[in-house]
């Protein structure tokens, strides 16, 4: 088993698209901006993140309400130079919610939202820098 990605389900599809790829610099599969589907990469690594139109999935599933309430993900990014990463998407419009600081002796993290709400936590591994 392998894990493909992580799927968040949006209503803003449109502003959530630029929010990954404009903002934050990854990668999407396909150029979809106005959806309903689109995956989005990472330079490094296999796994990433798709957003899905949420009227389109309630429409397959029947039961998803119109809007989620409350934090329902947490989606993290590794990045080498958190301070250097914060700041360039600073300049593409994204506001910190908290960091970058310590989170542990290993671990240096700061937050930001999505245009949707959901939290992205962006890590620097301090154990990689040698």
């Amino acid at each position: 088993m392998e894990l493909a990605q992580v799927r968040l389900l949006v209503t803003d599809f449109a502003a959530c698209y630029r929010f990954y790829a404009d903002v934050l610099g990854l990668k999407p599969q396909s150029g979809a901006a106005s959806g309903p589907y689109e995956k989005f990469s990472p330079t490094v690594g296999s796994a990433g993140i798709a957003l899905q139109d949420r009227a389109m999935m309630a429409s397959v599933l029947g039961e998803l309400g119109e809007t989620a309430t409350g934090h329902r993900s947490l989606v993290v990014l590794r990045v080498d130079d958190l301070d250097a990463y914060c700041e360039e998407i600073a300049g593409r419009g994204a506001v910190l919610l908290q960091g970058p600081a310590a989170m542990t002796d290993r671990m240096r993290v700061a937050h930001l939202k999505d245009p949707e709400g959901n939290l992205v936590e962006l890590q620097e591994w301090l154990l990689l820098r040698g």
